[in-house]
């Protein structure tokens, strides 16, 4: 049973969550700066606006379950509690980074805090969290798919969603829709308009949440994963959010309506989780949890630029067929 709103259980949970969203948002304005000074190698797809999704639902899970995001995964890797600063050093290339330097920030893997995968495909997720769900089955543990909205037009939505309600699997498909697959309205592509319509009619139940709010992402999660858990069926929640930045790297985001981003950002879920959880533990005691946060960031920023490059990796096999 999910704790009540009074209980210390709920209100450390909160701050913990609230923490992480701060962390979530931090780190990709830090590696958007060292993005612009050649530092990060490869493209970026950053999370900011969307962190209330991959924390309130990470705040669901338990160690077992396993997660498949998208290449824009940042915020899914910490949300599971991955280490920022081994993120952050793969982002540079390095070492240390969480998989030595060569995945970069579409690939990232770390099978310790149940992330199997970041996809840079579209759908990609879908189809490797459905695997994860059907060596699952009957084992207690859940799979979770994330993707966006533009996914839903790929075969892997449909096709993943009907075998799943077809074997029964334990999977949480988790549409994050920010209203843009890249840089086309989701309207524009979506036909019949509905994503929760479209997985109902599969038989797969669905869900629509404020994707804006953590707390109501959280409890959303708990009672479905709850469900998913007693039941051995597949369900979907559609997050309504929306992503601050632009695609990648190269967007500006000059298509959106004027306006529409101001709007989305009186919403920002830095801005809903704060005024929530002040009215309990307060201005100071958040304060105190953004400065800890801005502290660890700099010490990360840090740590990471002085890690070393890996080592270049010989391939005896292939070498030894040159020239032959």
């Amino acid at each position: 049973m999910a704790a009540t709103s009074e209980s210390p259980a709920r209100a450390v949970d909160e701050v913990d969550g609230y923490r992480r969203m701060l962390l979530i948002r931090g780190f990709e304005d830090l590696v958007q700066r060292l993005f612009l000074r050649g530092e990060v190698y490869g493209t970026t797809h950053l999370y900011s606006g969307q962190e209330a999704v991959a924390v309130g639902v990470a705040g669901a899970l338990r160690d077992g379950d396993r997660v498949a995001c998208t290449y824009r995964g940042h915020g899914h890797t910490l949300a599971m509690g991955a280490s920022p600063e081994a993120l952050l050093a793969e982002m540079l290339g390095r070492a240390t980074g969480i998989n030595g330097g060569r995945a970069g920030s579409m690939n990232v893997v770390d099978p310790e805090h149940g992330l199997i995968g970041s996809f840079g495909i579209v759908g990609g997720s879908i189809a490797a969290a459905t695997g994860a769900a059907l060596a699952l089955k009957r084992s207690g543990s859940i799979a979770v798919a994330y993707f966006g909205d533009g996914a839903t037009n790929q075969a892997y939505f449909f096709e993943c969603l009907n075998f799943a309600k077809v074997l029964e699997l334990p999977i949480l498909f988790v549409c994050e829709n920010n209203g843009y697959g890249e840089y086309t309205p989701m309207e524009v592509v979506t036909g019949g308009g509905s994503i929760t319509a479209r997985a109902e009619a599969l038989g797969v139940r669905a869900t629509q949440v404020d994707g804006m709010d953590v707390t109501a992402v959280r409890e959303c999660a708990i009672d479905v994963i709850d469900r998913i858990r007693a039941g051995q069926e597949p369900e979907l929640i559609e997050a309504l959010t929306y992503r601050f930045v632009g695609h990648s790297r190269s967007d500006p985001g000059a298509y959106r309506p004027e306006g529409e981003l101001e709007r989305w950002r009186e919403r920002d879920p830095l801005i809903v989780a704060a005024a929530q959880l002040g009215e309990r533990i307060g201005e100071d005691a958040l304060s105190a949890v953004a400065a800890d946060v801005d502290a660890e960031l700099a010490r990360i920023e840090t740590s990471a630029l002085a890690a070393p490059f890996p080592e270049p990796r010989p391939y005896p096999e292939f070498n030894d067929t040159i020239g032959a």
